[in-house]
């Protein structure tokens, strides 16, 4: 992993994968690996470390060797719990790290350029505090470098006001966009469903051999 970019990655697992059919999404094999292996080899050389959120038995993880933290929001209250619980893992286990960049477990194709790219544009933008990767006319709201001092606000919007989406809490912060183009795919591409994993076999099989 790169040891001088001053950034830990979160890789959010801890949803039900409801439309895959429950269990692990990330744990699908895709080819001779897991999803959760694809996006560990694109993201981690990116960052300083990977923490893992995922509720539930941390053991199943453990091939990975990877710190594995649960919500610490209850009731399986989405990404924006996950997020969450990064930055307060980070402020506790490893103060001087700032900034926290949060990708779903889901999507093999992640850039090579994501973290330098966000970065770049999140330090360009004065005053800043996230940035969030486009692609097309789409926004990502799980994927976004964030400043990891925002944890307090987090907490207070989810607790005292319930607030789950992502976009409704970031709306209130200075956020800039970094757009990748969808040709000849879509970097962020995700494997919602069973038939979404085909697809991901075919394009893996394309672009990535």
């Amino acid at each position: 992993m790169n040891n001088s970019c001053g950034i830990v990655g979160l890789l959010l697992a801890g949803g039900g994968a409801r439309r895959m059919g429950g269990g692990d999404k990330c744990l699908r094999p895709l080819g001779d690996r897991t999803l959760l292996t694809h996006v560990i080899e694109r993201l981690g050389p990116q960052v300083d470390e990977l923490v893992l959120n995922a509720n539930g038995d941390p053991t199943r993880f453990a091939e990975y060797h990877l710190p594995v933290v649960a919500d610490s929001i209850p009731g399986m209250a989405g990404p924006l719990a996950g997020i969450l619980t990064g930055m307060e893992w980070l402020a506790e286990n490893r103060p001087d790290t700032k900034m926290m960049l949060s990708i779903p477990t889901d999507g093999p194709f992640l850039p090579l350029d994501l973290v330098g790219r966000l970065a770049a544009a999140k330090m360009g933008q004065d005053g800043a505090q996230i940035a969030c990767a486009k692609s097309g006319d789409r926004t990502h709201p799980p994927i976004a470098l964030w400043d990891v001092d925002l944890a307090d606000d987090l907490r207070r919007a989810m607790v005292d006001e319930d607030m789950r989406k992502i976009d409704l809490w970031t709306a209130r912060y200075d956020l800039v966009h970094v757009e990748w183009p969808v040709e000849p795919f879509d970097p962020f591409f995700n494997a919602n469903r069973p038939e979404d994993l085909a697809r991901a076999e075919a394009l893996a099989e394309t672009h990535l051999a």
